[in-house]
């Protein structure tokens, strides 16, 4: 059944993939963003088949209330949030307008009796900050963020306790859903790139000066859209799903890129083992606040968990990791970030 949808965030990597499927699906959206008019960050979305089904409006995270004058549809799908590692104040450029944000849209949504349903994306920041080797369920919480350590992961968490607290004390006449995804990749509609694909932008370029012991859990980013569409659509979702393809180390992930042909200057030592990852550890200190504060705490940990949930109850099924690797590389390489695969 074609719906009336807001997206917030409309403009960003996840939320294209969101509006296109959400047009393809034959609904129609309202997409929030800072500028309307500034075409070239909305270009890509005003040219998706089924754009006349689009409207663009402004909002911003910080205001008191962005959302209300845009809420008279079905349902809301929030991704507007910023994603940066390294910041110079956490509270005034992470958490406040994450949290802040969140609560904006909810109290928008809670005054609508026409919003049944809102579909927050979250992150598996807000899950944990330090994979410990249990297996990592809906049910569990980040307790050890803060200003100061993985500060990302703190306002992730934040914003996402904030939203059940309001749903729990407000009791509003519509329910939540969030989505939890992990490290996100996969073709990008602009040519900005991600924080997640940066990664592997990095490693070509010879940002990281060795292999670590770094494992990391991926999605694709069109999966995660999907998921955030099908939580919308299926009236028995409920509560947290975590969305989590796979994982890969940086090794196998250096190695793949190889593969493929893009060899650029990855990284050859190996500081994989327990001497280099406590000198990895060291080294840390001489990086940014941000950068420092997530090595300490993913270096030489393996993430476990249980995203099963998305296929289980919400009919996603996880592209293969080497495939959404591989189609990332070919985008990269396609909006000029890095060199063709040398074939």
């Amino acid at each position: 059944m074609a719906r009336n949808v807001l997206v917030s965030g409309a403009t960003g990597y996840i939320a294209g993939h969101v509006i296109e499927q959400l047009l393809a699906a034959g609904n129609t959206v309202t997409g929030t963003v800072r500028d309307p008019n500034d075409k070239g960050k909305t270009a890509h979305l005003l040219a998706m088949p089924g754009a006349e089904r689009l409207s663009l409006v402004a909002a911003d995270l910080t205001d008191p209330d962005p959302f209300t004058a845009h809420a008279d549809v079905d349902a809301i799908l929030h991704l507007a949030s910023p994603y940066v590692i390294n910041v110079q104040d956490a509270q005034r450029d992470l958490v406040d307008p994450a949290v802040q944000g969140t609560l904006s849209m909810l109290r928008a949504a809670a005054a609508n009796p026409r919003v049944k349903r809102i579909v927050l994306t979250s992150s598996m920041a807000a899950v944990t900050d330090n994979p410990d080797g249990r297996v990592l369920t809906d049910a569990d919480w980040n307790t050890t963020s803060s200003l100061v350590r993985n500060p990302y992961y703190y306002s992730k968490t934040l914003a996402e306790r904030a939203a059940w607290e309001f749903m729990e004390r407000e009791k509003p006449g519509l329910d939540l859903v969030a989505i939890n995804p992990f490290l996100v990749i996969g073709p990008s509609h602009t040519k900005a790139v991600n924080t997640s694909p940066q990664t592997l932008v990095d490693m070509l370029k010879g940002t990281y000066p060795a292999v670590m012991a770094l494992t990391w859990g991926f999605v694709d980013v069109r999966d995660v859209a999907a998921a955030h569409v099908a939580a919308m659509n299926r009236p028995e979702a409920n509560g947290r799903y975590l969305c989590v393809a796979a994982n890969m180390s940086m090794a196998e992930t250096a190695a793949l890129m190889r593969a493929e042909g893009y060899a650029g200057r990855l990284p050859k030592l190996d500081l994989s083992g327990g001497f280099g990852t406590a000198l990895m550890k060291l080294a840390s200190y001489t990086q940014p606040k941000g950068a420092g504060s997530y090595l300490r705490t993913h270096l030489g940990q393996v993430p476990r968990y249980d995203a099963t949930r998305v296929t289980r109850e919400l009919g996603v099924s996880y592209r293969p990791v080497a495939q959404s690797l591989q189609d990332t590389l070919a985008d990269l390489a396609r909006w000029g970030h890095i060199p063709a695969a040398a074939r």
